[in-house]
């Protein structure tokens, strides 16, 4: 798609400034096919040069990571954390700990963060952070050092009022304890505050965990029901079986759908029956195995190995893995068997060909920016809980959950309709973000 005439020096500019950085010029570029329409309408962003300001991040930091393993073998990591905007409120965005985390990677989703935070209209700011760092056959003890090296650098540029991580790949319950208890170590301070994603007896949020993958499926719900539709008597196919994953698939039971297929590295498990969610929870929290373990106890489920779960024909796609999992050829494929809504649970699962062919197949298509906001909604919901010292219950946590992602897609339908784009939740969701957050970066001034 061509770019508005005002916005193709901006994107030129961001290839220039950020060479080699394919998923951050992605995620920009994404936005920036969208924005067009409001940048037409209110030429005060452009003259203030809004959308170059937002390219840019306030903040970049990149620090080594040196820690000690099991058997005394030294080893260096790189560390990452980039402060992206914070126009709305202190920076929030979660740690990714994997190997194929380098800069581009931490750029393209403190990109997308800005714009998801923006939709949950709650006070937060778009930063993310993480290291090329392996969690993944490492003891519970080297995962402690590790992220106690890690805090040791990044707790001078982290607290409530300035930036605020979570977790993300590779990054849970475990790890934001090490981390939490390093800057409190550090800093003498119990702030609470500080981190998100932590246990409830230290402060956590109840509904946490599920929120992620909680949020898309009410999301989802919202996009059935604006078309005069439901869950009841639909499949869904998710990708992944992490904590977006399960959960998701547990909401989508909930809900009146049923979930027939899930993913991991290693393959797709298909279970026509319904994937039963408390033993795929004890084969994936628990035990920490493949899916065709599930398989191998289950008899009328069958485990494909080295395949797409794209292959299995459905009602709903949840894309709940990785970037770019969903190519044109996989959006061909799910638009043949009969998918008519898709919702990223991920950050940024499909290609821009993929988006292209589900739109023009007339396929609802719910943008993870949106779709996935239920994260860093309840991360918001946490930080509120500990702003007051208090706790809320699970049941009433949930149901802000649910009202936040039913106004964010309430917001992307209206914003859509009011720049003549019905239907299009790619540009509701970029308008709406980009929006709220000029309007805040023109009332603060040039900084």
């Amino acid at each position: 798609m061509p770019l508005h005439e005002r916005l193709e020096k901006v994107y030129a500019e961001v290839l220039g400034r950020n060479p080699g950085e394919i998923e951050f010029h992605q995620a920009v570029r994404e936005v920036l096919e969208s924005i067009g329409p409001a940048v037409g309408k209110h030429p005060q962003y452009a003259d203030a040069k809004i959308v170059s300001r937002i390219c840019e991040p306030e903040r970049q930091i990149i620090f080594r990571v040196p820690w000690e393993d099991d058997s005394g073998e030294i080893h260096i990591n790189r560390g990452f954390r980039v402060e992206f905007n914070s126009a709305l409120g202190p920076y929030k965005g979660g740690l990714r700990f994997h190997p194929s985390v380098y800069l581009g990677i931490v750029k393209f989703l403190g990109f997308e963060q800005i714009f998801k935070n923006a939709l949950t209209g709650l006070p937060i700011g778009g930063g993310k952070g993480g290291s090329d760092f392996d969690p993944k056959g490492r003891s519970d003890r080297e995962i402690m050092r590790f992220c106690q090296s890690f805090m040791t650098e990044l707790w001078r540029h982290v607290g409530e009022y300035t930036d605020v991580p979570a977790g993300d790949a590779g990054v849970g319950g475990r790890e934001i304890g090490y981390l939490f208890g390093q800057y409190k170590r550090i800093t003498n301070r119990y702030e609470s505050g500080v981190l998100t994603g932590k246990g409830l007896i230290y402060g956590g949020a109840r509904v946490r965990t599920e929120a992620t993958g909680y949020g898309t499926a009410f999301f989802v719900n919202e996009m059935l029901a604006a078309r005069g539709d439901s869950f009841a008597g639909k499949t869904a196919v998710v990708s992944g079986s992490g904590n977006v994953a399960i959960y998701a698939i547990e909401k989508v039971h909930q809900l009146g759908g049923r979930v027939v297929a899930c993913s991991d590295s290693s393959g797709y498990l298909v279970d026509e029956k319904g994937v039963d969610i408390e033993l795929l929870k004890e084969i994936k929290e628990v035990r920490r195995e493949r899916l065709s373990a599930y398989a191998d106890r289950v008899s009328h489920a069958r485990f494909v190995a080295g395949e797409q779960v794209w292959d299995v024909p459905c009602d709903v796609a949840l894309p709940c893995a990785t970037q770019n999992e969903i190519t044109g050829k996989e959006a061909e494929r799910l638009i043949r068997n009969g998918c008519t809504v898709v919702a990223e649970g991920a950050n940024m699962p499909t290609t821009p060909e993929g988006v292209r062919l589900f739109q023009e197949a007339g396929v609802a298509f719910g943008p993870g920016k949106a779709a996935n906001a239920g994260g860093v909604a309840t991360s918001a919901l946490e930080m509120q809980q500990n702003a007051s010292r208090d706790s809320w219950s699970f049941e009433h946590t949930e149901d802000r959950l649910e009202a936040i992602m039913r106004d964010v897609h309430a917001r992307c339908l209206e914003t859509a309709d009011e720049y003549g784009m019905p239907g299009d939740y790619v540009a509701g969701a970029n308008i709406d973000a980009y929006t709220r957050v000029a309007d805040a970066m023109l009332a603060l001034g040039l900084i």
